[in-house]
């Protein structure tokens, strides 16, 4: 686990308990202070999990997508023959 998704975990776990407790308290300020919290939180684990996949190199290439797709058009074919 990188730094981004470590810090991006923590600001989501934060930023729900703020909103939770706003929510509680019926304080409108604290929940959209947690929910831009969590949002941030949620943007840095994306972040995160970006990094991991280009230094892991496992990152899905768009003509794998478009193989996959071109397989199950074939299958469905055979299905209806």
């Amino acid at each position: 686990m990188n730094n981004d998704k470590l810090k991006g975990t923590v600001d989501d776990a934060a930023g729900r308990v703020k909103r939770q407790v706003g929510e509680w308290t019926g304080d409108t300020g604290t929940q959209v202070d947690g929910a831009a919290q969590q949002v941030k939180g949620k943007a840095e684990k994306a972040v995160g999990n970006l990094r991991d996949a280009v230094n892991s190199g496992t990152t899905r290439d768009v003509d794998t997508d478009r193989d996959i797709d071109d397989n199950t058009d074939r299958e469905s074919t055979r299905e209806r023959e």
